[in-house]
C-alpha cells in the first residue's frame, strides 16, 4: 500500500485561546463530522491542549461521558446514545510500538471506531497511515497554535468538513 502524503490544501491552521477556544475547534474540527474509522493523531509538548480538543471531539461527537485524561489508565471508552464507540489512547508512558502491539493498539486502529492517540510518536510502528494528525503548540501566554494535516481519502473529507464549519468555506 502506498503511503499516504498530506497534500496542497490538505492542511489547516488555526490559533484558540487555550480552553474554550481549543474545546470549541474540537467540537467543529472532529466531532461533528467524525466517521466511523477516523483517527485523529494528537502531537503537543505537555499542557498544549491535547485533552482539551479530544474533550471538544467527544462533545462534539455526542459522548455520553465525561473526557477525562488516560494517562495513568492508557485507554479510556466513551460511547454514544447509538452505541458507538471513541476511544482516548495516551502512549506517553508505552516504550515502544511492541509495547503498543502487546497491549492491542493495532487493533484497536481495525475495529472501525474512531480513536483519538495521544503521544503518538511514542508508538508510531502501529500508527495507520491514513489520520488526521494535529499538531498543538503554544503561540503566547494566553493561545496556541492547532495545525490539522489529513492524509488519506476519509480525513481529508473530514478536513475539508471542519474548514466548512470553522472558516465558512
Amino acid at each position: 500500500m502506498p503511503a499516504a502524503h498530506a497534500d496542497p490544501g490538505r492542511s489547516q491552521s488555526r490559533v484558540s485561546q487555550p480552553q474554550p477556544g481549543t474545546d470549541a475547534t474540537g467540537r467543529r474540527a472532529a466531532g461533528r463530522d467524525a466517521a466511523p474509522g477516523s483517527r485523529d493523531r494528537l502531537d503537543g509538548d505537555l499542557g498544549s491542549g491535547k485533552t482539551t480538543l479530544t474533550q471538544g471531539i467527544a462533545r462534539g461527537w455526542g459522548a455520553l461521558e465525561s473526557v477525562t485524561s488516560p494517562t495513568f489508565v492508557l485507554i479510556n471508552q466513551y460511547h454514544r446514545a447509538d452505541s458507538d464507540v471513541l476511544y482516548h489512547v495516551d502512549a506517553f508512558r508505552l516504550a515502544s510500538a511492541e509495547e503498543a502491539k502487546a497491549m492491542g493498539l493495532s487493533e484497536l486502529f481495525d475495529q472501525g471506531h474512531i480513536v483519538v492517540l495521544e503521544w503518538p510518536t511514542h508508538v508510531e510502528g502501529v500508527l495507520p497511515e491514513e489520520r488526521l494528525r494535529v499538531a498543538l503548540s503554544w503561540v503566547d501566554d494566553s493561545r496556541r497554535s492547532l495545525r490539522f494535516e489529513a492524509f488519506g481519502p476519509t480525513h481529508r473529507r473530514l478536513l475539508g468538513a471542519f474548514r466548512k464549519a470553522a472558516f465558512g468555506g
